[in-house]
């Protein structure tokens, strides 16, 4: 059977053992390198890489100064991973409703879930499909709040014409776990649109260190480097940077792929299942991480799709089902989306070899 995810990873990794035996495997050279070519990528240099996606939450959170009782507005209809650090620190997730069309945050419920203890919108851009971004980040400004795109699934996605992480939100999340593109096997990265927060945000990584002061002349720990901020142990191994760096070099490739795929795809499912929608917006270009689509009846499309060998899956349940979450509230949006969608496999591995779009 066609997976819906598998990991990527260059046929031919010559510097690997070359740094497995350097006697340098921290963060270093590979990652300063990784996080210059991330940078370069989605056009925004204010970006660092981390050692897994939960780091990333958490750094971004602790930057932007959320603590235990605040409020944060999210979608429940999105990766677990995305909203369990909410609980972590002890912040109250607000579910939004979604948009049933598009997956993604519905503008009016996020603006009218905020309240005086509101401090960020999580914007979550469901299986690579952007939401609507210039809306939602218009709330934020409007209202004084932090709008972060989390796009655990969006790398690559562009929206009208810039990729995420440039598109005037305030932060953004990246994921870099194995089924992604990039994998670093594990990892991440934020971005922040503001060059302050960036600095801070790379001190809080790293344990609150600033690294530039923390030793003196002779290499010794500096009794006046004062550590000031809260911090994390979350610098990603040169190891693992190495591996996001090779895979940047197929990224666009790899994601031309996808996009020829869904294109094969839309064609497929609009001549043969006329009662099948594709999940589509005027400003979006996903990166097809899978190939969405809203369906009369989700059980029997997904047994119909593995009948011919792919493995289509609803991919999330709705987070408001965890308890850890607390009530459940009324969110139209999400029921009916969650009652359509389906997610056909559309990664880089469907090629020519396979002649089931024919």
């Amino acid at each position: 059977m066609i997976p819906l995810y598998k990991p990527y990873m260059p046929e031919h990794l010559p510097e690997l053992d070359n740094i497995l035996h350097s006697g340098a495997l921290a963060y270093g050279k590979w990652g300063r390198k990784l996080e210059e070519k991330l940078g370069e990528y989605i056009g925004n240099p204010n970006i660092a890489v981390v050692n897994s996606f939960n780091s990333s939450m958490l750094v971004t959170l602790t930057t932007l100064g959320i603590k235990a009782g605040d409020e944060i507005i999210a979608s429940p209809m999105s990766c677990l991973a995305s909203n369990q650090p909410f609980a972590s620190i002890g912040a109250k997730v607000v579910w939004a409703d979604i948009d049933p069309t598009t997956g993604t945050l519905n503008p009016d419920s996020v603006k009218s879930k905020i309240s005086k203890n509101t401090k960020a919108i999580f914007h979550n851009h469901h299986c690579g499909y952007p939401g609507y971004i210039d809306e939602i980040n218009a709330i934020g400004k409007q209202h004084g709040i932090y709008v972060v795109d989390d796009a655990i699934e969006a790398f690559g996605s562009e929206y009208k014409g810039k990729r995420i992480g440039k598109t005037g939100t305030d932060a953004t999340v990246f994921s870099f776990q194995t089924v992604r593109l990039p994998n670093t096997i594990d990892g991440g990265a934020f971005a922040f649109k503001d060059n302050t927060l960036y600095e801070k945000a790379k001190r809080i990584r790293d344990l609150g260190i600033n690294r530039q002061k923390f030793r003196d002349e002779l290499g010794e720990i500096s009794p006046l480097c004062d550590i000031t901020e809260p911090g994390y142990s979350a610098t990603l191994s040169d190891i693992n940077s190495y591996i996001g760096c090779l895979q940047l070099d197929s990224i666009n490739k790899l994601i031309k792929t996808q996009r020829i795929n869904a294109e094969n795809w839309k064609s497929k499912i609009e001549s043969e299942y006329p009662d099948y929608k594709t999940l589509t917006s005027l400003y979006q270009n996903p990166n097809y991480w899978v190939f969405g689509i809203l369906v009369p009846n989700k059980t029997e499309t997904i047994l119909h799709y593995r009948s011919l060998g792919f493995c289509a899956s609803g991919v999330h349940l709705p987070n408001y089902n965890y308890s850890i979450f607390g009530k459940r509230d009324e969110l139209p949006g999400v029921d009916d989306f969650y009652l359509k969608f389906v997610a056909l496999p559309c990664g880089w591995w469907i090629n020519n070899q396979y002649n089931l779009f024919i």
